[in-house]
């Protein structure tokens, strides 16, 4: 034990960890803040929405399905021209964030229109008959009403994003997936891939734990 403890180097998966977290996290606030914004418009936008209009949901509904159809892997490729314009190179952490962003958005957003339409419709009446406006009825009555499911959504979009690491880091992204496959399945190391897989296990389960808690506090109110 000791013997496979010493060939472990634990700055080389300091790095990995930090570089996993940064892509992961700073992915994850872009992607629910794009997601809720276009998840509202999706479901406003409906023919029994606040803001009725047909083509808009259209075209925002199939841009969305458009997007999720595309595999991380393709999105990676397809993205190079904009993340090299926009960041300077197509390898590192910051690198991923561009694709990892365009592949998780979709994705939240999806989940956010379904938080939605959870939503009893009764209070969203009752608001209109009370003299709410369109927006506050959105921002005091929709979005709070389905905070449950949308913290649950984001716990889903953050554990897949974890897996999307993984794959950019195959391809020079850097992070834990970059570690295990260049350090590990390359190199045949199986310490070091073992270790990076249950650093991305760890994490998973801190993002999942973190969201129920936050659920269970929310439905406690």
């Amino acid at each position: 034990m000791n013997q496979l403890l010493e060939q472990i180097n634990v700055e080389q998966l300091v790095t990995a960890l930090n570089e996993t977290l940064f892509m992961t996290f700073t992915s994850l606030i872009l992607s629910v803040v794009f997601g809720l914004v276009i998840g509202v418009l999706l479901f406003s936008t409906q023919s029994e929405g606040l803001y009725k209009n047909k083509i808009l949901n259209a075209a925002t509904d199939f841009i969305i399905n458009v997007l999720r159809a595309i595999p991380f892997i393709i999105v990676l490729i397809l993205v190079i021209p904009f993340t090299k314009m926009l960041v300077g190179t197509m390898l590192g952490a910051k690198a991923a964030i561009p694709s990892l962003v365009i592949a998780a958005t979709p994705f939240y957003a999806r989940l956010a229109v379904i938080a939605f339409t959870e939503v009893d419709k009764g209070t969203i009446e009752a608001s209109k008959a009370m003299g709410a406006s369109r927006l506050e009825i959105i921002t005091k009555v929709l979005i709070p009403e389905a905070l449950p499911a949308l913290v649950s959504g984001i716990c889903v979009t953050g554990i897949s994003l974890v897996s999307y690491t993984a794959m950019a880091g195959a391809i020079g992204a850097g992070g834990l997936g970059n570690l295990a496959y260049l350090y590990g399945f390359a190199r045949r190391d199986n310490v070091v891939l073992i270790s990076a897989t249950i650093l991305v296990i760890i994490i998973v389960f801190v993002i999942q734990g973190i969201g129920d808690a936050i659920v269970k506090k929310i439905d406690k109110r």
